[in-house]
């Protein structure tokens, strides 16, 4: 729950993961090299400014002294992938969503980092988890989606 927030709620985290990169296949095939020297003057769609992913992203870059080209900035995830499925660029996604992102889209996994990562929680109104569908989900997220990033985190 974010801090001042007027809310008697209750944050339980349903788990982390990291940021992946992919492209269409034949742009993937036209980058070539090590994952982080492709991305390096590569087009690049990136979240928009109220995304929790933006900022981390752009300091990863930054660090890895990487400067791809932003081509577009989307607060609609769908249509950033949208975008890339058309070949406009590389774009980051969840790691957690790999498999979807792939068979959805078409797309491939150019590489993926556990230095950009995202945290996901279920807000309840409850300190202990008494509701069964949010039992459920809790349980699903932890034995599901999350489950490979519980272990390495």
């Amino acid at each position: 729950m974010p801090p001042g927030m007027n809310v008697n709620g209750y944050s339980h985290s349903l788990g982390e993961c990291g940021g992946a990169f992919f492209a269409t296949p034949d742009l993937a095939s036209r980058l070539g090299g090590h994952f982080l020297s492709l991305l390096d003057g590569a087009s690049l769609l990136i979240p928009g400014e109220d995304s929790a992913l933006r900022d981390p992203l752009m300091r990863w870059l930054e660090c890895g002294n990487l400067r791809p080209r932003i081509v577009g900035e989307f607060d609609d995830s769908a249509l950033k992938m949208a975008f890339g499925k058309a070949g406009a660029g590389v774009f980051p996604a969840r790691s957690a969503t790999r498999q979807d992102v792939e068979d959805q889209y078409g797309m491939v996994m150019l590489g993926e980092t556990k230095e950009i990562r995202e945290r996901f929680f279920a807000i309840s109104v409850e300190r202990k988890i008494g509701h069964p569908a949010v039992r459920v989900v809790i349980e699903g997220a932890h034995g599901g989606v999350f489950a490979k990033w519980r272990h390495e985190c």
